[in-house]
């Protein structure tokens, strides 16, 4: 009679054990992703609108997790080199982490990403005056910018994906004409996330988009980056001022700590005496992507020794803001309720370079009426081993 209730336990014991591990994604007990597009409800805005939250999944179980507030970027589970699966992107659980102050985790920003000197500009001898939301300046479209509005959203007919839309009109945050925006995620087997940027407008206007995601590889809760090695194709930068605006100069990265031509440990440089790091405390400044034509272009790549988990950054942009957290102060409580800490994260935003409206000598970021503004940027994940 013992005998037949011990293997009774014994079967219980051994069905609780596969139970358990039911699910379970690099041994974090969650369900395992099923390939594909699914949407769920993700909560309402203070103002009553429905937010949905769009899950991509390959079958290697790579997942993204975009939401239609902001066409934020929740999420990105990503496998080390033994297969464990992490979340590498700051955010939040809940709607409602959004909704409150933080630093444009994982949003789409525009009209216009980065800063525009002094929320001004001139255009066809207009002068137009935007938000000043960053000290003197306009930043990352001012103070309702594309991060904070709903945005219409639908699977891809084919593929796993999600599009994203929206109308901005003629006046919002002061810029000209109505322009109609489309962002589209898509995920492919090659465990890339690619995102495409296209806009159109009845007035010429000044757009310049990015995503706004920070990563850690080594996973989002996984203190700070400075261990990470970093390359950017690029041989010069763009100095900034004291407000970080453009001087309208090209610089050369040679002799400098803005030099990653080469793989570099991001904290190998970063507290150096220079002028330009104490501005942004830090790496806050816009490359000048070594680019051969218009096409997809290798931007950046980021590897964390640790994990072996790695980025590839491509771009059809000619810039990319290598923004080091440096502003993060543990003041924004996320995922799991993790503190996001100083240069717990980093940016890689594939971009125009800012304040080119007004440098003439920058690469034009005026979308005239009658054509049609598109850019693509492709992350690539991968492991070294």
């Amino acid at each position: 009679m013992a005998s037949r209730w011990a293997l009774v336990f014994l079967g219980m014991a051994v069905l609780g054990q596969v139970l358990a591990g039911v699910g379970s994604v690099g041994g974090e007990g969650r369900q395992p992703p099923k390939p594909g597009t699914s949407r769920q409800p993700f909560g309402m805005t203070r103002d009553g609108l429905a937010v949905d939250l769009y899950t991509l999944v390959n079958r290697k179980g790579v997942e993204a997790r975009v939401m239609t507030y902001g066409a934020i970027i929740t999420s990105l589970r990503v496998p080390d080199r033994n297969g464990t699966f992490a979340d590498v992107v700051h955010g939040f659980d809940a709607l409602e982490g959004y909704l409150g102050e933080h630093p444009y985790f994982g949003a789409v920003v525009g009209r216009y990403a980065n800063r525009i000197g002094r929320a001004r500009f001139t255009l066809n001898g207009q002068t137009y005056k935007l938000p000043a939301n960053n000290g003197p300046n306009h930043l990352h479209g001012g103070i309702r910018g594309f991060d904070k509005f709903v945005w219409q959203a639908e699977p891809l007919r084919t593929g796993t994906g999600v599009v994203l839309r929206r109308t901005s009109p003629d006046g919002e945050e002061g810029y000209p004409g109505t322009l109609k925006v489309q962002v589209t995620y898509r995920l492919t087997e090659n465990n890339e996330l690619q995102v495409d940027y296209e806009a159109t407008a009845d007035k010429a206007t000044p757009i310049n988009l990015t995503n706004h995601s920070y990563f850690n590889l080594a996973g989002h809760d996984s203190g700070d980056i400075l261990d990470h090695d970093l390359t950017l194709h690029a041989d010069g930068y763009t100095p900034v001022d004291d407000t970080l605006i453009p001087t309208g100069a090209i610089a050369p990265v040679e002799g400098s700590p803005f030099d990653f031509r080469k793989s570099a440990r991001i904290g190998a440089r970063i507290g150096q005496d220079h002028q330009q790091l104490q501005f942004g405390r830090g790496y806050d400044h816009n490359w000048v992507l070594r680019r051969k034509g218009a096409g997809l272009e290798p931007a950046a790549r980021l590897v964390d020794g640790k994990s072996g988990r790695s980025l590839d950054v491509l771009t059809t942009e000619p810039g990319i803001q290598f923004y080091s957290g440096n502003f993060l102060d543990g003041s924004n409580n996320g995922k799991g309720g993790t503190l996001y800490k100083q240069r717990s994260a980093l940016c890689l935003e594939t971009q125009h370079f800012p304040d080119s409206p007004n440098k003439p000598n920058f690469p034009s970021t005026i979308l005239e009426p009658g054509t049609v503004y598109r850019t693509q940027t492709v992350w690539v994940f991968g492991v070294e081993k």
